[in-house]
């Protein structure tokens, strides 16, 4: 059965690695595109995601449900950035460079397009790493790498829970779509897209109620077996560092240091390419 977002277990240099070495490049490359409106430094790590996407021969059919709505909210949050402040692009950059009018009185300005460029990097770079990240990483695994960088153990252990859980509730959501489809409720792309949305809507009551019933087997299991009654734990899944770990660990802080560096050199966080139009 097609699963989008579970973890499938690979021999690649991507799956080799341990969960300890993807949780640190996970933080250190989502906390730098979070800090940087550099466009060259985006662009870069838009290059490297592609390449990491390509190495850990993540398919398609895994990602590609999720991205469609994730796309979907990018083009929202643009427009609705375009709509709420359409001159934030002038007052980050210092200039003003009409392309057109809009009624109403509105202008395009390039840097307002521009600004809002630098923010679709920014989903393009994350995306593909968090999708990478929870395909190519055990649940397991990531849990110790959890409780290898000092989170408490149950709360690494919920983790990895709702994780592998993420397999169950698509399950759930397709037998519960089949079964409305088997009584006439066409959910198919045939139907108008408000009536399918709102039938899709329908299916969210039966999916809690399935959630929260395997919810009850789980924690009850887990309290008969006197989880959480010992302050430490030991891991079957853990990986030991191997030198592609390590590796990896110093080029992703090397990276991170250089693009913060690149990032700050002028004292801004945005590169202004306009500024040969300032007076």
């Amino acid at each position: 059965m097609n699963r989008m977002i579970s973890y499938e277990a690979k021999d690649t240099p991507v799956h080799r690695l341990s969960g300890f070495t993807k949780l640190v490049f996970f933080l250190l490359w989502c906390l730098t595109s979070a800090l940087t409106y550099d466009t060259r430094v985006l662009l870069v790590m838009l290059v490297l995601g592609i390449v990491i996407y390509a190495v850990s021969r993540t398919e398609w059919k895994q990602v590609s449900g999720v991205l469609k709505a994730v796309m979907l909210f990018m083009v929202l949050n643009l427009a609705f950035i375009f709509i709420f402040s359409p001159y934030e692009g002038v007052k980050i950059y210092g200039s003003r460079t009409v392309l057109a009018t809009l009624p109403g009185g509105v202008a395009v300005t390039a840097e307002q397009l521009f600004y809002e460029f630098n923010v679709m990097l920014k989903y393009f770079t994350v995306i593909p790493a968090v999708f990478i990240f929870l395909v190519t990483t055990d649940p397991s695994e990531f849990a110790a790498s959890l409780d290898g960088v000092g989170v408490p153990y149950p709360f690494a252990y919920s983790v990895a829970i709702a994780l592998r859980y993420i397999p169950d509730v698509q399950d759930d959501y397709r037998r519960i779509r089949d079964a409305q489809q088997a009584r006439g409720i066409d959910m198919s792309a045939k139907a108008p897209f408000l009536e399918r949305i709102r039938r899709v809507t329908s299916i969210i009551f039966p999916l809690l109620f399935s959630a929260m019933e395997h919810i009850e087997v789980v924690s009850n299991a887990m309290e008969l077996r006197g989880f959480g009654k010992h302050k430490k734990r030991t891991w079957y899944a853990r990986k030991p560092l191997k030198r592609a770990d390590i590796a990896v660990i110093l080029g992703t802080v090397i990276f991170a240091a250089a693009a913060l560096v690149i990032t700050w050199a002028d004292g801004e966080r945005f590169w202004n390419p306009f500024l040969t139009r300032l007076p």
